[in-house]
């Protein structure tokens, strides 16, 4: 038996490790990168980074767009950084929090022409790792392995055959108990990807016939709303309200997924109020952070209910894409309950903003 880690288990060696401010080695179409999180990296391992080769930072377009950076490659830019960087200056590129106070950037040069697939890649591996969607890339000669062993650091190829998609990774159920509660008798069941991601939830209230379309609410978590009861959003009320019709119903599922900030993590999602608190809305906060308005990824909810044996659902939401990402993950969706609760007079422009921005029937 081997004991060498698995493509999933790398995986989660390389985001661990990110978070840490060690670089990781990435193969990508055959070419080999030094990867590193700006937003972590130790100014001596920067300098080390910078010192060799032709080190790029590669950022969204999103990022790109905010800092007035000419996009030659689609949904990112790529910008070729001096051996003199400093630290200071390069979260400064990757941080939105001080653009109103220090305005003037650059000028910059991007790279036109050539591959940027080991750059996107890179982005979406510090995307899965919830830090701020940037990465320093460096191009190395030599084989994956060779170079990681090298250094002593972690690589992973994503194309490997037996790769995991670095924005997608199965779940398989861990554990299931019965759990009183007040909105009535449920059962919790745990779900957890191989990867080293965080754990999801399903909630079931009562025994929905799976026979039948089940009453079903896919809830990303909210620690500021579930938790603290935050009035700049609807979300505890959102999941207090959609148990309640559950137990009222005879029955339900909601799945309590592990997305917080739409996707972006808890980090990520104070960073956007406090960009909230300089006047931009939710998703214009979303884009100067360098993310898309929704970065969630609904496939995570309907293997659940695959698993579950769930196949056909009534769903709770107010948002309509939530109604076809499920349907196009090949849950059938009878038809969507509305859900609205938790209006408040300091949550009505965030409420406007989705409905306006994001498509949602409040």
């Amino acid at each position: 038996m081997s004991f060498e880690p698995t493509a999933a288990e790398r995986l989660a060696r390389a985001r661990s490790d990110l978070r840490i401010g060690l670089p990781v080695v990435m193969v990508v179409g055959g070419r080999a990168a030094l990867v590193a999180a700006p937003e972590v990296i130790a100014p001596d391992r920067l300098r080390a980074f910078l010192s060799d080769g032709d080190p790029v930072l590669a950022i969204t377009h999103w990022r790109a767009e905010t800092l007035k950076i000419r996009v030659y490659d689609g949904d990112l830019a790529r910008l070729p950084l001096d051996p003199e960087t400093a630290a200071a200056d390069l979260r400064a590129l990757i941080d939105p929090s001080g653009d109103l106070a220090n305005p003037m950037k650059g000028p910059f040069f991007p790279l036109r022409g050539g591959d940027a697939e080991l750059h996107r890649a890179a982005i979406t591996l510090a995307k899965s790792a919830r830090l701020l969607p940037a990465a320093l890339v460096r191009e190395v000669e030599g084989e994956g392995p060779e170079i990681a062993a090298r250094h002593g650091l972690t690589w992973l190829d994503p194309a490997a055959p037996e790769g995991e998609p670095l924005d997608l990774a199965p779940v398989s159920p861990v554990v299931s108990a019965r759990l009183p509660m007040s909105a009535g008798d449920g059962r919790l069941h745990i779900f957890r990807p191989p990867d080293g991601g965080e754990d999801h939830y399903a909630i079931e209230i009562g025994k929905p016939d799976r026979g039948a379309p089940v009453l079903t609410r896919l809830h990303s978590a909210c620690f500021t709303g579930d938790v603290l009861g935050s009035l700049k959003c609807d979300c505890g009320p959102q999941l207090n309200g959609a148990l309640a019709q559950m137990a009222e119903a005879g029955g339900g599922l909601l799945l309590y997924l592990n997305q917080e900030g739409r996707g972006i993590g808890l980090a990520n999602k104070m960073r956007a109020y406090s960009l909230q608190d300089q006047g931009f809305d939710t998703v214009e906060a979303n884009h100067r952070l360098g993310f898309e308005d929704d970065e969630r990824d609904f496939r995570i909810g309907a293997a659940i209910l695959g698993k579950m044996g769930v196949r056909t659902v009534r769903l709770l939401t107010n948002n309509p894409r939530k109604v076809d990402m499920l349907t196009g993950c090949g849950i059938e969706v009878t038809e969507r309950v509305p859900l609205q609760v938790g209006r408040n007079p300091l949550n009505a422009a965030y409420l406007a903003t989705k409905a306006a921005k994001s498509g949602h029937l409040l």
